[in-house]
């Protein structure tokens, strides 16, 4: 077992944030809901406590179910759980006369594990409006700000720190430096979690663990899925056996191309063109949820009818990765509701089949170094997400041949161009969407009411929040004359310029 972090999650939208952090340092941590607390172990080095929408003057605060001032190990609260950690010990936490959000600088009045190597006047980033008033007993204040007297404080007579900032985010310029003190300094962790022990732990793992048993695994393309079947693939060879479904919503050529890859990786697939089912199913249907729920269900009956010809199998394989799982089991607040087309939600209650889930453990850049370590092709590796319902959610009301084929073709361009130019591979995420508005326009001399596709480009980390990726204007230009000029249906083209949030990555 490795050594360990637990993060206890209050619902703050920085959550994810904290655990990637901490896994950047080669820490491993787990994130639990604050009311659903595991048995601590000798594993655990450290606790850090996040944030919260909520506010300790509230009389339904959440509540850990820990006694943090009692455990044998180093504590760390950050924003709502320093207001926690101060009100639970006879401090006095009450709303702040102006909310304190945005860019602050740390005064530091003390030196201190903590905050060692962290220069005086270090930007940290605020969102809080409640503040520590008065003090508990036995605390030292460790540092302050323009805006709040109480920045940083600690316990003097045990291990517990607490700052009322997030140094997970980026605007925190010293927060990953804060996060190693506590870790590596205060916690003593090591820093043993790395891709090379990872890969060859799961091998083992699944070599032992499945033995001569078949698993079938249903494969998009995608890096989740594919990393996972090459582990899978390394621990038990040809008795992986791998279902690619085409539900006639991939994005151009893209059925054959990902055959191809997979057939040339040696992995042992099998490919299933169900694209005429899928597309008939969802005529007329309009709602984003109801897409999803037919072309789930209807994946699942393709799959399932596949996966009967194959005898013997005992295991399904998945790409889940570790903010399905956290998502999967979040209560009151922390952490988004999962949806519907995620692995993790989409599993009968009497399935019968053993899992096999590789990257549950794993953030969505975790993935690509693991896939990296394990000589999985760029052409994988570095593919932007794709959403499991695929086109379906990308074409705003009726989905029709005609719908899908415009789509397809305004994809491919808008894709290949990035390619051809060198930006694809700083995007996280990219594609076209059609939308159902007819606007008027003038090719040659005859007016025109033809339809508008929206491009949408993000950078982003790891999806829990992105930003609008700022194309050159000459690059956009050239986009829409090649989709308007040689996408028949198309007269105008527009960019999105919104952020999540409170925007989502995708419209649907």
């Amino acid at each position: 077992m490795h050594e360990q972090i637990l993060i206890v999650d209050f619902g703050s939208q920085f959550t994810q944030l904290i655990a990637r952090r901490i896994r950047e340092l080669n820490i491993y941590c787990e994130i639990h809901p604050f009311n659903k607390l595991p048995t601590l172990d000798k594993n655990i080095k450290g606790i850090i406590m996040s944030g919260s929408p909520a506010s300790c003057t509230q009389p339904n605060a959440p509540v850990a179910d820990l006694d943090f001032m009692q455990l044998d190990v180093p504590v760390l609260g950050l924003c709502y759980g320093a207001q926690f950690l101060a009100a639970r010990n006879g401090g006095v936490v009450e709303k702040s006369n102006h909310r304190e959000y945005g860019r602050a600088n740390l005064t530091i009045l003390q030196e201190n594990k903590l905050l060692e190597g962290i220069s005086d006047g270090s930007q940290v980033w605020m969102s809080h409006g409640d503040t520590i008033l008065t003090m508990p007993t036995n605390t030292a204040i460790l540092a302050k700000t323009d805006s709040i007297p109480v920045a940083a404080y600690k316990f003097t007579d045990r291990e517990v720190y607490a700052v009322q900032f997030h140094p997970e985010v980026s605007h925190s310029t010293d927060g990953l430096q804060l996060l190693q003190n506590f870790t590596k300094n205060i916690c003593g962790c090591t820093g043993d979690w790395t891709p090379a022990h990872f890969v060859s732990e799961s091998v083992a793992y699944y070599k032992e663990t499945i033995g001569n048993d078949k698993v079938i695994m249903g494969l998009s393309g995608g890096v989740d899925s594919s990393v996972a079947a090459y582990i899978l693939n390394e621990a038990i060879g040809s008795n992986l056996i791998g279902i690619f479904v085409n539900n006639g919503l991939l994005r151009k050529d893209e059925y054959q191309s990902v055959l191809d890859a997979y057939n040339g990786l040696g992995l042992n697939v099998i490919g299933v063109d169900a694209s005429e089912l899928f597309v008939s199913r969802l005529a007329g249907v309009k709602d984003p949820e109801t897409k999803r729920k037919i072309i789930g269900n209807t994946f699942i009956e393709v799959f399932d009818a596949e996966a009967s010809k194959i005898e013997d199998a005992k295991w399904l394989g998945q790409g889940t990765i570790y903010p399905d799982v956290i998502e999967s089991v979040s209560v009151n607040g922390p952490s988004a509701t999962i949806k519907s087309h995620h692995n993790v939600g989409g599993l009968p209650d009497d399935m019968k089949m053993k899992l096999a889930e590789p990257l549950r453990l794993l953030f969505k850049d975790e993935v690509r170094r693991i896939g990296a370590e394990l000589g999985v092709p760029k052409i994988i590796l570095e593919r932007h997400p794709f959403p499991g319902p695929g086109l379906a959610i990308r074409i705003i009301g009726d989905i029709t041949p005609t719908n899908i084929a415009i789509l397809q073709e305004a994809d491919a361009i808008f894709i290949n161009e990035m390619k051809v130019r060198g930006i694809y591979d700083d995007i996280w995420q990219a594609g076209a969407i059609f939308l159902p508005v007819q606007s008027v326009g003038v090719m040659g001399d005859e007016r025109t009411y033809e339809n508008v596709i929206a491009l949408r480009a993000v950078t982003s980390v790891d999806g829990m929040t992105a930003d609008w990726a700022d194309l050159p204007h000459s690059f956009l230009a050239a986009v829409s004359n090649k989709i308007i000029n040689q996408v028949k249906g198309i007269n105008r083209v527009v960019y999105d310029i919104s952020s999540k949030p409170p925007a989502t990555i995708e419209w649907e």
